[in-house]
Parts: C-alpha cells; structure tokens; sequence
C-alpha cells in the first residue's frame, strides 16, 4: 500500500470542471453538471447532497422520470430517462444493483461531456441481491468487471459508507471524527474530480491506488462500512485481504 493511501489532498484539487470545495474553503466550489443513474438509497442520497452543494444534477432510475418527482421537487434535481442522464454532464454516477449493468443501453454514457468523470458506487452481494456473476465468482473485480460492461473508465467510491451515513455525516474539513471514504481507478484527473465532490459535501478521502486495488474497499475488508476517519482507514485497507469472505461469496 504504502504512499498509495494517501489524504485527499495528495489527490489534487478539481482538475477539470472545479475552483474549490466548500469543506475546504467556504465557499461552493463552480456548479457541476452531474448525471445518477440510479436513484435508491445512494443515488437519492447523492442527489441531495450535490444539489445543497450547488450542484446541477439530472437523476433516472429504471421506472422512469414520473417516479422521482418527490425527489426532484424535494432537491431541485432533474428527473430524466436513464438514456439521458448523462447528457452533457461533467460527473456521471452510476449507482445501481450490479445485476443490472449489463442490461444497461449500449451506449448510455456516450452523451457526456468530454473529459467527463464516471463512478461506480456498486458491491456485488451474491447471496441477498445480485445472484452469482460468473466472471466475478472467477476472479474478476467488481469495478473492473463493471467498467468492462459500461465501457469507460471508471473511479469506485461511496461504495462503502451506508446512505443514512452519507447523507446524514458530513461533516467541515478538520471536524473531529469526520469520516474519510476511499476513492480508486487508473485515472490521477478523474480521481482528483472525485475527491473534490467527497471533501465538499463534507469526508475526507483515501486514495487506494489503481482500480487493480479496489478489492481493498470492497465488501467484507476490514474498512468496509466502518465510517473510520482517515488514518484508520489506511490501516484498514493496509489489512485488507484478496480473497473474498465466505459471507459475500455465491453460494
């Protein structure tokens, strides 16, 4: 692990679309055009949190933009098809069950901005949700296998804190007890778009290393949906094992 994990600050600023952060500085850093795919628990979370930051944010789930009009009235967002959520956006976070990606349309990222940043929040949960993927069962990350089905690259992060405790802890930069969250991917810019977002709605981040790390944040490692701050953390993902735990394994 080594300097791989290190604070948010190591990451960068907002290298693409950003100025500042509002934990950092005290001020709501410029708006982002943000798309979610996916609006349960932290996708709708999320929507919250951005558009409090200032954020402007365009939000699909699978049953269609009539469904999500308490949250869009609620937050401001934009409910839209699942096709056009990432239109034009800067940010795209795809937050839905990893069953579901491979029957995402072909194509549906294809409409972001250029440079545009995405994320998956996704775990695979074989035994309570997902069922058995196969390529995953054999060896296969979750975030690489999900890149691999969206087709562009992707930075894994919010996977492993829970909604209430995403939407709920924040907390300004320096904040005794604030929690930190650990970002991973291959790309050093979209990262640093990542951490931006983190540090603004109010954690500090961790960064794990190449997407080939990821397995340290998945379900079942000791820093797995622990809320540690952001020295446990490192230790934690220091003391994280390959192999996946019987508990989140098919059976």
């Amino acid at each position: 692990m080594g300097a791989r994990l290190s604070a948010a600050g190591n990451v960068g600023r907002w290298s693409r679309c950003c100025t500042g952060t509002a934990a950092s500085t005290g001020d709501k850093g410029t708006a982002v055009k943000i798309g979610i795919i996916g609006a349960g628990n932290i996708g709708g979370a999320l929507t919250r949190l951005f558009t409090k930051a200032g954020h402007q944010v365009a939000v699909a789930n699978s049953r269609g933009p009539h469904t999500l009009a308490d949250l869009a009235a609620e937050t401001g967002a934009t409910a839209v098809e699942a096709a056009d959520a990432a239109q034009g956006a800067d940010l795209v976070i795809v937050t839905i069950p990893q069953k579901h990606i491979p029957a995402l349309p072909a194509g549906i990222l294809d409409g972001a901005a250029e440079g545009a940043t995405f994320v998956d929040t996704g775990n695979y949960y074989p035994r309570e949700r997902d069922g058995a993927i196969d390529e995953i069962e054999a060896g296969a990350l979750e975030s690489e296998w999900v890149q691999r089905q969206l087709g562009k690259p992707v930075v894994k992060a919010f996977n492993n804190i829970g909604a209430a405790s995403l939407f709920e802890n924040g907390k300004p930069a320096g904040s005794p007890g604030r929690i930190a969250l650990p970002i991973s991917g291959d790309d050093a810019a979209a990262k640093a778009v990542v951490a931006g977002v983190i540090e603004e709605i109010g954690f500090d981040v961790v960064d794990v290393g190449p997407l080939s790390e990821s397995w340290r944040q998945q379900p079942g490692t000791p820093g797995y949906g622990a809320d540690f701050g952001a020295e446990r953390l490192r230790v934690a993902l220091g003391e994280a094992g390959r192999e996946r735990t019987e508990a989140f394994r098919a059976q």
